[in-house]
Formats: structure tokens, C-alpha cells, sequence
């Protein structure tokens, strides 16, 4: 067993049982971090610069779950922002966009997602995106951000916006 720590755990499981249990689709849902995400729907999780992290279980975990969430920040690097009032405010944008045209490294594919018909979710502080057979499609912002200021300035390509965008329930963003 070389995972994570654990403190009294209700059962511990061989890693090969557990790859097992990924590789054979017995997740319903996965969320995992994203370092990039590009607008073919695939995510790089495991190189961000020269830093090189490897990408573990992600591609079994990604791959075969029946449904995946990406999570993260829209930027890096300096970004920083507060909730209150209903609305997100960005204090200081980050200096890496992580809404890139093509990522450093594929540790997800969205190609791969979209023959299989994998539902797949991009969710960052500002923004959720779905992958379609189209490509990645804007769905939500969050209240208090431009679309143009706050979003799509601050990706190195455009998604698709959907028609019925929407604004996130503003008591996400209560103090």
C-alpha cells in the first residue's frame, strides 16, 4: 500500500485491488484537479512548467469513472479573490492562464471522453464548462463576473457559450 496517509481507516485495500476496482469502471463520479484544460476537453494534471509530478492514478481513475469533474483555479500564480455579498471578486488575477489552446502534457483526453460519451465537467472559481461533441462549452459564471473582463480575456482560446448561459446561485457565494 503506497497511498496517502490514513488515520484509523475502516479498510485498507491492496493497490492492485484498487486499480482494479478504477480500471473496471466502479467509479460513478471522480473529481480531480486540473493543472490545464484546453478546448478539445483534455486536461493536463500532472506537468505544470518544468515541474513534472507525474500523473498517478488519474488516467485510470479519469478514464473509467462514469462521470468526471475537473476542478481548479482559472489562473495561477498570484490569483487571489473573495466571496461576499453574493458575488465573486477577483483581487489579483493570476499571471498562468490555465484555460489554454493546447496543453503541455495530455493526462486526460477529451477526445477519448467524448467516443465513449463520458459526461464530463470543468468547474473553476468563476466558471463551469461541460464537454460536448463540439468541444468545451461556457455554461455558468459566477455572479459578479464580466463575461468578457473576467473570462474570456483570460483564456488563450474561446469555448462555445451556450445559448442558456447562466449565473451561479449567488448564496454559493455568501460569507
Amino acid at each position: 500500500m503506497i497511498f496517502g496517509v490514513s488515520y484509523v481507516p475502516d479498510a485498507m485495500l491492496d493497490q492492485t485491488l484498487q486499480f482494479n476496482f478504477y480500471d473496471g469502471g466502479g467509479l460513478d463520479i471522480a473529481f480531480l484537479g486540473m493543472a490545464q484544460m484546453d478546448m478539445e476537453g483534455n486536461v493536463n494534471s500532472s506537468k505544470t512548467g518544468r515541474l513534472l509530478s507525474g500523473c498517478g492514478g488519474a488516467i485510470n481513475i479519469s478514464q473509467n469513472a462514469k462521470r468526471v469533474v475537473f476542478c481548479g483555479t482559472f489562473t495561477a500564480k498570484g490569483f487571489l479573490a473573495e466571496i461576499g455579498d453574493g458575488e465573486l471578486k477577483i483581487l489579483s488575477e493570476g499571471s498562468i492562464k490555465k484555460l489554454v489552446d493546447q496543453v503541455d502534457q495530455i493526462t486526460f483526453s477529451g477526445k477519448y471522453a467524448r467516443k465513449v460519451k463520458q459526461p464530463v465537467l470543468y468547474v473553476t472559481e468563476r466558471a463551469v464548462f461541460e464537454l460536448t461533441e463540439e468541444g468545451i462549452m461556457l455554461t455558468e459564471i459566477a455572479p459578479g463576473m464580466d463575461l468578457e473582463k473576467d473570462i474570456l480575456s483570460q483564456m488563450e482560446a474561446r469555448p462555445l457559450i451556450s445559448p442558456e448561459l447562466k449565473v451561479m446561485d449567488k448564496e454559493l457565494f455568501e460569507d
